[in-house]
């Protein structure tokens, strides 16, 4: 490395956010400006580690110290070059990944680990603003045709990847506008939607067909895709939402949480949302359950709605402020996590059980009825039971509450009981190396591995897409994970 002394000299610097009283009432994202300068001071941080577990903590196998040298040196076009050619999108991961490569920073160990998801995007943003990601077409097409069903992280990867090994490639969406979780699921104040409309006209100039409100299995006949194209691709993701089956989830006022963020991202869009289907937080006592990800995005979306309380609950006990010794470096650690959201306004609960909705006569919800419980695992071990804690049981004021309890599967009514797609016992599609039971259909992302992360998403894209190559074309010249930049070059 160029200054093998940098993580002595400088401490991890990030951007700083905005103040939470200002950006409640917008869906900019939180972020300050931060200079070039102290960008290539945090990528002088990286140490010459010798071997960089990052590389193995990142899904996507990013050659994290190669970039992080190039950014110091402010060679950002060699930052560049290093970086895609393992990611597809760094300016998506650069925002909302978790950061497991960070997690697993030999620095991490004993200091805190390198800003690498910070100097992820930066290098993104100063290679759009350099021209360094701008169409680049094949120059040869290879005359086969392939379909993508759905155009999430992991079916716009699987397309780029397809599209840069010169096939023809076409992405089929169900819904009116492309990205999937980016578009409906992630909210502006994580990842505006410019971001992504700027990555999808780049894929369009360089010859990706795009079709909207294309219902594969609905109003687009499977039969067609399996006439017309030579490979399908499906990557519909893991849509069916976990459901809390408990007295009163009937009432007006409970609602899955993806229902609640997709209808906010269209509003932030500027789409007409019809008053009898509205779902604001706006005045009223809301209840997210779940602790993830998800659940978090409710709590910001509610805070922006001015909601009277936000109240975030779990059923698992609350996790240790730090690193456990069940999880060591380099895993990834079960921690107590903070997000922005929860910076904003939130009483977060542990170890809560929901068990009963309360309406009122006209059938709305008004409260929740709660109990606090326990997990207790056998003297001889095995499995931790539930037991509720006599004499806790209380109800809250609730008019919205949101099921953010994740999913548990893909769709299977439409199109894949109709191409006869075999699942697993988890639910998810079947596969041997992302090929289904039928040869020409294969399946990437959350379909194939169930919910996850978008990070994995894209490289669950890529790995597909070689499949799909080495399938039509007997051999692949697409970047495998299990391949450097070097390996490359």
């Amino acid at each position: 490395m160029s200054d093998p002394k940098g993580f002595k000299k400088y401490s991890r610097e990030l951007p700083k956010s905005r103040k939470t009283t200002e950006r409640v009432n917008d869906y900019k994202e939180i972020y300050q400006e931060f200079s070039v300068a102290k960008t290539e001071k945090q990528a002088a941080r990286c140490m010459d580690c010798g071997i960089p577990f990052c590389h193995n903590g990142c899904p996507l196998g990013n050659v994290i110290p190669e970039f992080n040298d190039a950014v110091y040196e402010q060679d950002w076009a060699e930052a560049f070059k290093i970086l895609s050619s393992t990611n597809n999108f760094p300016e998506f991961t650069g925002r909302i990944c978790p950061a497991p490569c960070e997690s697993a920073c030999v620095l991490g160990i004993n200091e805190k680990p390198v800003a690498i998801e910070h100097i992820e995007k930066s290098i993104a943003e100063t290679a759009y603003e350099k021209g360094l990601i701008r169409p680049k077409p094949p120059i040869v097409r290879t005359g086969k045709k392939i379909a993508v069903v759905g155009s999430g992280p992991a079916g716009l990867a699987t397309a780029d990847q397809l599209n840069k090994a010169g096939h023809l490639v076409t992405v089929f969406e169900r819904n009116d506008r492309i990205g999937g979780l980016l578009r409906y699921g992630i909210p502006d104040f994580k990842l505006e939607k410019w971001v992504v409309e700027r990555r999808i006209g780049i894929m369009e100039a360089e010859g990706i067909i795009f079709k909207l409100n294309a219902n594969v299995g609905v109003n687009i006949p499977v039969q067609d895709l399996m006439d017309n194209f030579d490979a399908v691709v499906l990557a519909g993701g893991s849509t069916i939402p976990r459901d809390l089956k408990i007295p009163g989830r009937e009432l007006d006022g409970v609602h899955f949480a993806m229902h609640f963020l997709e209808q906010n991202n269209r509003r932030v869009s500027g789409d007409k949302i019809e008053k009898e289907i509205e779902l604001k937080a706006t005045g009223k006592n809301v209840l997210v359950i779940g602790g993830g990800d998800t659940g978090s995005d409710c709590v910001g979306t509610s805070n922006r709605h001015k909601a009277k309380s936000v109240t975030q609950i779990e059923l698992l006990t609350q996790p240790p402020a730090s690193r456990s010794e069940k999880t060591p470096w380099p895993l990834w650690p079960m921690q107590l996590r903070t997000s922005s959201s929860h910076e904003e306004g939130c009483d977060r609960k542990w170890a809560i059980l929901t068990k009963e909705f309360v309406g009122d006569k006209s059938g709305k919800l008004k409260a929740v009825k709660l109990v606090d419980v326990k997990w207790e695992t056998p003297e001889e071990g095995g499995r931790a039971t539930l037991v509720e804690i006599e004499g806790t049981e209380r109800e809250i004021p609730c008019e919205l509450a949101l099921l953010a309890i994740g999913y548990i599967h893909p769709q299977y009514e439409g199109m894949l009981q109709q191409l006869g797609i075999q699942v697993n016992d988890r639910g998810n599609v079947s596969d041997q190396e992302y090929q289904t039971n039928l040869e020409k259909v294969f399946v990437a992302g959350d379909m194939r591995r169930g919910q996850s992360l978008v990070v994995w998403a894209i490289s669950e894209g890529r790995e597909a897409a070689r499949k799909v190559d080495e399938y039509l074309m007997g051999k692949s010249y697409l970047e495998s994970k299990d391949q450097s930049f070097f390996q490359l070059a």
